[in-house]
């Protein structure tokens, strides 16, 4: 399994994130490209970020609090190497997610949107992953997984980490 779409995690300085911002300030609405970028380079939307933001666009620091909020795509805190999405809509309800979900909380040991203590998992709700037809359905950074049972996401925590290993 490929980990190429794995979050970026990469360090940040102001004068980077600056960089950051000045390649996409000219943009037509550069707010939402300016903060993918950020995040796309360093995983996350670093809260040092947000004053060179405002400065740069001559907006408040409110403003882009709201924005980052609102989207729930957006991140302030870094994540682990494999980002985890449990999709909680009906379809998959309807085929037991939420005994998945429950089982998955438990063998990593996390809550939605919080990062097992090695760095290497974060796990997050999604609403849908237009898998309806194979649910319970996961997606692990962009490969989503259909008809996942307990036994199955065991197989593939060990494959990401084993993965980790065989690397170093």
């Amino acid at each position: 399994m490929s980990n190429a779409s794995a979050p970026a995690t990469g360090a940040w300085t102001p004068a980077l994130i600056q960089e950051v911002i000045d390649a996409h300030k000219a943009l037509p609405g550069a707010m939402l490209p300016i903060l993918h970028a950020i995040q796309d380079r360093f995983g996350y939307i670093p809260d040092a970020a947000i004053p060179l933001i405002s400065e740069t666009l001559s907006c408040t620091r409110a403003d882009i609090h709201g924005i980052i909020t609102f989207y729930h795509h957006f991140r302030t805190q870094p994540v682990g190497r494999n980002v985890i999405h449990v999709c909680r809509a009906e379809a998959c309800q309807a085929v037991g997610s939420r005994q998945l979900e429950a089982h998955i909380k438990k063998t990593l040991n996390v809550d939605y949107h919080q990062t097992t203590l090695d760095h290497e998992f974060t796990l997050e709700p999604v609403y849908c992953l237009g898998n309806c037809a194979c649910g319970p359905s996961i997606r692990v950074n962009d490969d989503i997984h259909g008809r996942v049972t307990p036994t199955r996401f065991e197989e593939l925590a060990d494959e990401l980490t084993t993965a980790v290993v065989e690397v170093k």
